[in-house]
């Protein structure tokens, strides 16, 4: 039947969002490496904010805070100065300059979800990002497309790519300010930085108090900040390989005819495609990729630990094929 159902558009992308589906599902290397540093970050924000906080505590100690809340019940506004904060300026100045003197060393650190990956007090496309992958299953499951970042990486900022980024952060609950210190969050952002707040004492704004740290404590909190991009960085490498994969099928699937040849390349993919469905729901020369060799070509592409030479072997059969054929 389907040798004589000739290929649309609407076939077209039913096939390319079938496979692509199957793309982002398998186990490559690309894939376990993002989940891994996700893991991996999750394992640090735990233990570093619980060095934060005692850090925070050595300058603010708990009794302090507590006296200072007693005078506020008492005296009332005068004495409002103990605040939650989940970010903080720490400095520490164990570093010398050239001429021997010490100088102090300072960043900004924020446990909050949309938090820098860079030292700025304000959110950024890489703080959007992080909070996009790191909620990659739950925004999908509401219908937002938590890669579009990493998929238009390489673009001017465009109506389709900020329709999508406001469609995630409006899912997770980001704050409507994005000043990264703003306390409006809701929803997912509210319930990931609930339990990273630590008390301070002082104004509401973290740049006017920096935390004595001691440089190994400083050099721990770089890790952690580091763990952060790792999520950012392998989220790209992976939507990358899945991209360059798509990149293939779409050339493949526009140079079809017939749907027995959308047909064939799922099938030779390892992709079962009910046919009927396909025809149920639809309302309606020459083959430039025949569906062997792409689906050789796009199984190539993964990286599901196969070693150089079996990806050698791989690419010397399509190339004798290609050669065969023409």
């Amino acid at each position: 039947m389907s040798a004589k159902i000739r290929m649309n558009t609407e076939y077209r992308n039913k096939f390319y969002n079938r496979i692509k589906d199957v793309f982002e599902k398998e186990e490559t290397q690309e894939q376990q490496a993002f989940l891994q540093a996700r893991e991996n970050f999750d394992v640090a924000q735990k233990t570093t904010f619980d060095l934060a906080k005692q850090v925070v505590e050595r300058s603010y100690p708990k009794e302090d805070v507590d006296t200072l809340r007693v005078f506020k019940k008492k005296y009332g506004d005068p004495c409002d100065v103990v605040a939650k904060d989940k970010c903080f300026y720490f400095a520490h100045q164990e570093d010398v300059n050239d001429e021997g003197e010490k100088e102090e060393t300072k960043s900004h650190f924020d446990f909050g979800l949309y938090g820098n990956l860079n030292g700025s007090e304000y959110s950024s496309e890489d703080t959007d990002h992080f909070a996009h992958a790191y909620f990659r299953e739950e925004l999908k499951e509401k219908g937002c497309n938590p890669d579009i970042i990493a998929q238009q990486s390489d673009k001017d900022s465009n109506p389709h790519k900020t329709k999508h980024v406001d469609m995630c952060n409006k899912a997770l609950g980001k704050n409507s300010s994005g000043y990264s210190q703003s306390d409006d969050s809701i929803g997912m952002a509210k319930d990931f930085n609930a339990p990273y707040y630590a008390d301070v004492i002082g104004t509401s704004y973290c740049r006017s108090r920096a935390i004595a740290c001691t440089k190994d404590e400083y050099n721990i909190f770089l890790q952690w900040r580091s763990a952060k991009a790792k999520v950012v960085s392998t989220h790209q490498t992976w939507i990358n390989s899945i991209m360059k994969q798509c990149d293939q099928l779409k050339i493949g699937l526009k140079a079809y005819r017939y749907l027995s040849e959308g047909i064939e390349l799922a099938s030779e993919l390892g992709i079962k495609v009910d046919e009927a469905e396909l025809v149920r729901t639809n309302s309606t020369g020459l083959t430039i990729y025949n569906p062997s060799n792409l689906a050789n070509m796009i199984k190539g592409m993964k990286n599901k630990n196969q070693t150089r030479e079996d990806k050698i072997k791989a690419r010397m059969n399509y190339e004798a094929q290609i050669a065969t054929k023409y």
